[in-house]
């Protein structure tokens, strides 16, 4: 009787791998090279930036405008998972936040400060135009004085 189970149990495993071989073949040499990271949010490529842009290719400025807008959520988003994580930790320790939370502040305060530098200022019609003399200005700000805040200055140029 163990040799009728085990030649029934050896043909149905043959039987099996017949069919299913070939569909394991084909999915591990075909769709799973295929696959990339399972994104669950759109992907857009990455545009030159209005550096790149020459002075009147109109649809190069509107790519990099959009691409900045873009860059400025995703930049809001992360103050926002930031600021909330500070938030959850605050009211979960309550009177020891200090102690337990002051890294997330400071981490906090410190995006907070890159965020500002990046789009503070610009006004509420914010553009890549503006965002990028903004960004040329305090290049040539910084080479002259040092950096801004530092309290370095330079007396070739105070007058």
């Amino acid at each position: 009787m163990d040799t009728d189970v085990s030649s029934f149990f050896r043909f149905m495993n043959k039987f099996f791998y017949l069919l299913d071989g070939p569909v394991d073949y084909i999915r591990e040499k075909v769709v799973l090279h295929q696959q990339k990271y399972p994104w669950y949010h759109r992907q857009f490529r990455r545009v030159p930036t209005i550096a790149e842009c020459s002075a009147h290719d109109q649809v190069c400025i509107a790519e990099a405008q959009m691409q900045f807008h873009r860059d400025r959520m995703v930049d809001a988003e992360i103050l926002n998972i930031l600021r909330e994580r500070y938030e959850d930790c605050a009211w979960y320790y309550e009177e020891d936040r200090d102690d337990y939370c002051g890294n997330l502040l400071k981490i906090y305060d410190d995006a907070t400060a890159v965020f500002s530098t990046k789009y503070g200022g610009l006004g509420a019609t914010i553009d890549v135009e503006k965002a990028f003399l903004k960004q040329k200005h305090r290049m040539i700000w910084e080479r002259r004085h040092g950096p801004v805040g530092g309290g370095a200055t330079n007396k070739k140029y105070d007058y």
